[in-house]
């Protein structure tokens, strides 16, 4: 089973280590069938929200996310966390090596389209 994505935002592509849960396993299922676009906006000021347009299965459990965290919401949300936020979510990665300011420059202000794909 593939344990990275890459994820591209804004002519930048970012690598993302999937969690060890049947949630990201179902993710990089769907990814096996080509890139998927998913169009985010900002929420809270602390990350950006966009629908797979499919639901994954769940595993939430009470976490404290922080930047570069990939998370799903309600089974079929993506998040990516450019902040801190406590809520009961299911874990799907980490972004690597890109920090809080790094993120929200690639991921930039208002609206964002970003491609989720296999390496």
């Amino acid at each position: 089973m593939t344990r990275t994505i890459s994820i591209e935002a804004n002519g930048r592509t970012m690598t993302a280590e999937l969690a060890d849960n049947s949630s990201a396993d179902a993710l990089a299922e769907m990814l096996r069938e080509g890139p998927i676009k998913v169009r985010m906006n900002d929420y809270g000021n602390m990350e950006k929200v966009g629908s797979l347009g499919r639901r994954l299965p769940t595993n939430d459990r009470r976490m404290d996310t922080d930047a570069g965290d990939v998370i799903l919401y309600q089974g079929s949300y993506l998040v990516i966390c450019y902040d801190r936020n406590s809520w009961s979510l299911t874990g799907l990665g980490r972004i690597k090596d890109v920090g809080k300011d790094g993120l929200r420059s690639i991921l930039g202000d208002g609206d964002v389209t970003v491609t989720l794909s296999l390496p």
